[in-house]
Parts: C-alpha cells; sequence; structure tokens
C-alpha cells in the first residue's frame, strides 16, 4: 500500500509541476471565478523564461480536451499557431484563455484594462513561479492582446520581468481604446516592441509605434508570404504571416538575454 501510496503521490507531482508536454491549468482567481490556460513545457530540464501568450480579438479559446488532444479556437492567430516555434527546452508557454465569468463573451478592450484581468493574471503569474523555479516571467501579446500585455504590464509591475507587445493597437477604434491612451513610461518591467512595417490594419498601422523605437527595442518586420486574410486579421503581415520563425526568434533571443536583430527581411 506505501508503495501504490507514493506512486501516486509521484504522479500527481508529475502533474501539478507541470511536466507534461502541454495540458490545460485552470486556476483559481477572484471569488467565484477561474481562469484556464494551455501549460507547454519541455519536460526534459527547467525552463529559463516562461511566456504567457495573449491572443487577439475577443481571446476567447474555449480550452477543452487534454494532453495531445487540446483543441482551442484561434488557432490561425499569430500566437496561438506558433506557440511550437515558443516552446523549447528553454522556454514554457502559457496561452490565457478568458476567465469563467466571460466564457460567452470574451474579452472587450474596456476589461483588458481593468482590475479585474489584472488579478486574474497575478494568479497566473504565481502559479507559474510555483512550478519553474527561477524562471523569468514575460507578457507577450499580439492585435488586441497588447491591451492586456501592456495594462497586466503596468498592474504587476516588478513581478513580471518583460512585456512583448507585437502588432501594438495603438488606435482607438469602435471596439475600444486600444493603447491610445496607454503612457509606456509608467511600465517598470522591459518592453520589446514587433511589427511588421506593411501591417495594412486601420488599428495598428507601424507608424503607431515607430517613434516608440526611439525609446524603447523595436523589431521591425518585412517581407513574407501574400496575405491570405483580412488586413486585420492573422494570415497577413498583421499576424507575421511568412515571418513566423524569424519573428519568434528574435522575441525569445530577447527575452533570454541574447543579441536579437532590429530588422528582419
Amino acid at each position: 500500500m506505501k508503495f501504490f501510496a507514493a506512486v501516486a503521490v509521484a504522479f500527481a507531482l508529475f502533474v501539478s509541476g507541470g511536466s507534461r508536454a502541454a495540458d490545460i491549468v485552470k486556476v483559481a482567481t477572484r471569488p467565484g471565478v477561474s481562469e484556464s490556460y494551455l501549460l507547454m513545457a519541455d519536460p526534459s530540464a527547467p525552463p529559463k523564461a516562461v511566456a504567457i501568450l495573449f491572443p487577439g480579438g475577443d481571446g476567447l479559446l474555449d480550452l477543452r480536451g487534454s494532453g495531445d488532444a487540446v483543441e482551442m479556437n484561434q488557432k490561425g492567430n499569430f500566437l496561438v499557431r506558433t506557440r511550437g516555434l515558443f516552446r523549447d527546452a528553454e522556454v514554457a508557454v502559457a496561452i490565457v484563455d478568458v476567465p469563467s465569468d466571460l466564457l460567452r463573451r470574451g474579452y472587450s478592450d474596456a476589461f483588458r484594462q481593468s482590475k479585474e484581468h489584472a488579478e486574474d493574471m497575478s494568479a497566473v503569474v504565481r502559479d507559474l513561479r510555483s512550478r519553474f523555479k527561477g524562471a523569468k516571467i514575460f507578457l507577450v501579446g499580439t492585435s488586441r492582446g497588447t491591451v492586456s500585455a501592456a495594462y497586466v504590464g503596468l498592474a504587476l509591475g516588478a513581478s513580471v520581468d518583460g512585456v512583448v507587445l507585437t502588432s501594438t493597437v495603438s488606435q482607438a477604434s469602435g471596439a475600444g481604446t486600444g493603447l491610445s491612451r496607454f503612457d509606456y513610461r509608467e511600465l517598470r518591467a522591459p518592453l520589446l516592441l514587433v511589427h511588421h512595417v506593411d501591417d495594412g490594419c486601420h488599428v495598428s498601422p507601424y507608424r503607431g509605434v515607430k517613434d516608440l523605437g526611439s525609446t524603447y527595442p523595436l523589431v521591425s518586420v518585412r517581407g513574407g508570404k501574400p496575405a491570405k486574410s483580412d488586413p486585420c486579421e492573422a494570415r497577413s503581415a498583421h499576424g507575421y504571416f511568412g515571418k513566423e520563425a524569424e519573428t519568434v526568434a528574435a522575441i525569445k533571443s530577447w527575452m533570454l538575454g541574447r543579441a536579437f536583430p532590429r530588422n528582419i527581411e
């Protein structure tokens, strides 16, 4: 009996420690609310960094299943479809879904800027730090996910190690304010900006971040494949279509404190 009890404990530690290649983790956050995220980590070695990924749009992934059978929405989103490029022996990945109280409507820009969102993400950060001792934690957003990464980064301050904004929503629109009112100077964590110079989305033009490149590191991406989607969708320059591998590699190098290209062509 003692042997079987020890095996059961070991199995529980194996799962709770995030050693599986991919699985859905649910974390209690606000009273009566939980936050789910897809955790991807190489079981062969502890990661040096963890990338918390915020997809764009309404952020509703509807995570379901387990292990290799995990299913989700937004598979074409830049960060969702490149999750395998982010994850390796040095970098673990956590793709966040919407909290349980938003499962029917997804994120709005207002919620992405709220204290409730910051509280939910603080719980996720604590959970990841308990799993991966000593690993640095980075918030990585794309498109409307940049609203989450920026405002959560602002709220959590030094409890995260860096913020990465890709295809930053710098312009207000009918869907929300984006980051048009955000004061980047208030961020305590290091910031990396990544943008395609030919981004044709009206809420995320390259000019919206170009001037910030004199203050913060900016990776400017050029080229790629001909668009197969609307300019504001991910199968276009907005989603680094055809330049995914180089773009992700630059982000990971920055997170790991290594040299990274300022221009990708």
